[in-house]
């Protein structure tokens, strides 16, 4: 399997997840807790700096690959399973 068509694979996971997680942030019943953390997510990805910067060695840029995924795994703990189910099956143009 080509470079390309593995790039494209990743490319539509990535875009299949980014509209899960759109729906949980719109859906309802979602806890206010739970839409925080999925803003404070997408903050520090759109963040213009790091509060590590990426010149300390391995830190500097592993902060980003750390601090999203665990404030992602929170809000998804926090948020009833029937919510992330009715997400996930829901076509993405709804």
């Amino acid at each position: 399997m080509g470079l390309a068509v593995k790039l494209k694979e990743i490319a539509a996971k990535l875009k299949v997840e980014f509209e899960f997680y759109r729906r949980l942030q719109k859906h309802p019943q979602t806890p206010k807790l739970a839409k925080a953390l999925l803003w404070l997510a997408i903050g520090y990805l759109l963040m213009p700096f790091d509060l590590i910067p990426d010149f300390l060695p391995i830190i500097g840029q592993l902060d980003e690959v750390v601090i999203i995924p665990l404030l992602l795994y929170a809000a998804v703990k926090l948020i009833p399973q029937a919510i992330i189910a009715e997400c996930r099956i829901q076509p993405a143009g709804e």
